[in-house]
Order: structure tokens, then C-alpha cells, then sequence
């Protein structure tokens, strides 16, 4: 009897190729035989074997599985689970902290230039800024873990369904996770994990699912976590969305402030709003004769927002899609903000936010590719890039947050 035996495939297992330029989503461009090899794990102008993981027919995807010639910037991973064969969390974890921020930067100019038609610097001279000064490990403040088969938590492996049950991100703070393991925990729930404004580590199980039904328990400290920016306090689901990193809220925020350029009695429009942190500075900026409408789909988001935001009588908080608040808006503002998630806003909301005539927009975004194809449809309407800020928001990985100023 003759057993199956499985074909190879129809390309090279390994390959040794040299780094060339980094592209958006992690990888460095590398090319065999002049098809595009997209290469994880590789710093520019390293020599390095990779195996060839995916066929995409005009490109191939490929991991590092021996560096031959590092690059000087390459270091021991800050990241003790990530890499080739293990988590998905730290993809640039073997990177000197500084050059992943010229790296993202590099990343950034290019997509701004390819897909929004806007110079913004040199690749070689971009940059992204550090966020705060926790550093490059220990700033991330919230965490989703799902759970395994056999009822252990952990991080996916880079797209896998498989999971990784040692907890040590170098992301987290020391301590956040621990004791997590201890438990048995029911196949197919998520944790949430929140070390909050006061310090206090919150976690809330989620699911798993019947039916149509999604239950959540509190397994430690609170359903809610307390986070403060510009000294107003905010109750926050440990389910809903709160900035990632722990300075990231004060700095957009400051940003914002000072960008939106409101006086007092001016209008101000802040899409996406989530918990209200932009709405509450923009609030502040225009004063009881003026009007700020925050507007998010999320109801925990929008119960947040209403209650750290209850006593500014002139802040309306709605709770709808940005595109159909915008088509029923009636009011004209002055300055819009956006924060959109990673797909970005996409052409029908800029083509609502300029039918409106809304001079000045502080648009806000958490992916290159999206963002710079946002930038290019605001210029298509007219909008003049004032200015352009990158973060490294997101520190041993390949995400980025840019914010942008634009005015017409």
C-alpha cells in the first residue's frame, strides 16, 4: 500500500538573498532572480537565508531563518517570545530601538509619496519620535489574549490560530500578566488585561460565545479602569478601546490642542471620538459658547465619553457611524478630528468632511498605507498639508501612529 506523499513546492525552500529597503507591515524588500521577495526578520543590507513561506505569484513572503552578514543595528530581541518561530507580538524586537524609528519614518515618506501624492522627506532622513520616555519595552497598558484548546492564554503566532502560552512580552510591563496561566480558562475566550492611571491590573473574561450571546466576567479588580489625561478622569471598559501605549493619550492630545487652533465660541467636530480625550481639549478650547460634537459607534465608548465629559453642558456625544452623523450634521465647524481606525476614513467621509467646508482637519492615523491614501484624497479636495508628525507609538514592532494638519 502506497502512503501520499506531499509535492513540494513550486519554489525554492531557501534562499540567500541581501536586504534591501524596508516596506510597509515589517518587511525589507530583497529580490531573486528580479521577483519581489518581502523579507520578515531582515534589517537593510544584511545578508541572510531565508525560507520562502508564501506565493503571491508576482512576489514571494519569506522569514529569516540564519543571518550570514548582520546589519551593525541588529541586537539580542527585547522580546523574549517573538520571532521566527514564536509570537507574533515583537516583529521588530531585534532592532536597535532608534533605528526602528528611522526605519517607520523611511516607511512612511515612501507611502505618503506613493499612495497620497505627497512629499513629505527624504526615506533617508524621515524619522519617526519616541512617545514619552518609558522606552522601548514595558509601555504597553492593555492586552487581548485568547485561550487555547487546552485552556492556556497566550499570543497568536504571526497569522496563525496557534498560540503562544509563555506570557513574557517585552511590550508589558513586568507583572501584568502574571498568575494568568495558573488557571484553566474556558477554550475560545478572550482576556483582557488593563493596568490602569492608579496602577491597578483589571482582567475581564470574554466569552467564549453561545449563540448569539458574548458574556464577560471579572476575574481581577474592576470591569471599568481609570485613565487621566490633562487631569480629567475617565472610567474606561477594560473591553473597549484605550490607547495602547501609556503616553500616547497625553501626547495626541496635546498635539491636538495645540493644532486645532480654536478660539473660544468656535465649532468643533472630533470623529471617532471614542472616550472623548480630544473632545475634552477641544471643549476646553471653545468655551460654553461654543459646540463640540464627539461622535463613535461604540455604546462603552460613548458611556465613557458622557460621563468624564458631564460637565461641559456644550459637548453632544453620539453614538453612530461618522458617515452618517456627518450626512445630518447641520452646524458648520470650524475644526474636525479624526482618529480613524486602521482602515482608515476613506473617501466617502473626506468627501463629506470637505462638502461641509471645514477649514482646518487634525487627522489622526494608526496605519501608513491608509494614512497616506487619506492624505491624498484631502489634497485632491483642495487641503494643503500644514504640518506632519510620526510617532513610534507602538515600540518593538513595525506600527506607526501619524498625525497630519491639513487646512483649505
Amino acid at each position: 500500500m502506497s502512503e501520499d506523499v506531499a509535492e513540494p513546492p513550486p519554489w525554492p525552500t531557501e534562499l540567500i538573498l541581501t536586504a534591501g529597503p524596508p516596506a510597509n507591515g515589517g518587511s525589507c524588500v530583497a529580490r531573486h532572480e528580479g521577483r519581489v521577495v518581502f523579507v520578515r526578520y531582515a534589517l537593510p543590507g544584511e545578508t541572510v537565508k531565508v525560507r520562502v513561506v508564501g506565493d503571491h505569484g508576482s512576489y514571494w513572503h519569506a522569514d529569516v531563518v540564519e543571518v550570514i552578514e548582520p546589519s551593525p543595528e541588529r541586537i539580542d530581541s527585547l522580546c523574549p517570545i517573538a520571532g521566527v518561530d514564536g509570537a507574533g507580538c515583537c516583529d521588530m524586537a531585534f532592532a536597535e530601538p532608534d533605528a526602528t524609528r528611522r526605519l517607520k519614518g523611511a516607511v512612511v515618506a515612501n507611502q505618503l509619496a506613493r499612495l497620497g501624492g505627497y512629499q513629505w522627506r527624504d526615506e533617508d532622513t524621515a524619522t519617526a519620535e519616541a512617545v514619552g520616555d518609558v522606552g522601548a519595552t514595558g509601555w504597553r497598558t492593555r492586552v487581548r489574549l485568547d485561550t487555547s484548546g487546552d485552556g492556556l492564554a497566550g499570543f497568536h503566532r504571526y497569522h496563525s490560530a496557534e498560540l503562544v502560552t509563555e506570557l513574557n512580552c517585552g511590550q508589558l510591563p513586568a507583572g501584568m500578566l502574571d498568575g494568568l496561566n495558573d488557571w484553566v480558562w474556558p477554550p475560545g475566550a478572550q482576556l483582557h488585561v488593563a493596568v490602569d492611571d492608579d496602577g491597578d491590573r483589571h482582567v475581564v473574561q470574554s466569552g467564549p460565545r453561545t449563540g448569539r450571546k458574548t458574556t464577560t466576567q471579572v476575574i481581577d479588580g474592576n470591569y471599568e479602569a481609570v485613565q487621566r489625561v490633562g487631569g480629567r478622569t475617565w472610567r474606561v471598559p477594560v473591553t473597549a478601546f484605550w490607547q495602547a501605549h501609556r503616553d500616547a493619550a497625553r501626547v495626541y492630545s496635546e498635539l491636538v490642542s495645540g493644532w486645532a487652533q480654536l478660539d473660544a465660541g468656535m465649532t468643533a467636530w472630533d470623529l471617532y471620538g471614542g472616550a472623548g480625550v480630544f473632545a475634552a481639549v477641544l471643549a476646553q478650547a471653545v468655551g460654553e459658547r461654543g459646540r463640540v460634537v464627539t461622535v463613535d459607534t461604540s455604546r462603552g465608548a460613548s458611556r465613557s465619553a458622557r460621563a468624564a465629559l458631564a460637565d461641559f453642558d456644550w459637548v453632544s456625544v453620539v453614538t453612530d457611524s461618522v458617515r452618517r452623523a456627518l450626512s445630518v450634521q447641520a452646524d458648520r465647524a470650524d475644526v474636525a478630528v479624526l482618529d480613524p481606525p486602521r482602515s482608515g476614513a476613506g473617501r466617502e467621509v473626506i468627501d463629506l468632511l470637505a462638502a461641509a467646508e471645514v477649514p482646518r482637519v487634525v487627522h489622526i492615523g494608526c496605519e501608513a498605507a491608509s494614512f497616506a491614501r487619506d492624505v491624498g484624497l484631502y489634497i485632491g479636495h483642495g487641503y494643503t498639508v500644514e504640518d506632519l508628525r510620526v510617532f513610534d507609538s507602538f515600540p518593538l514592532t513595525h506600527h506607526v501612529e501619524c498625525v497630519a494638519v491639513l487646512t483649505r
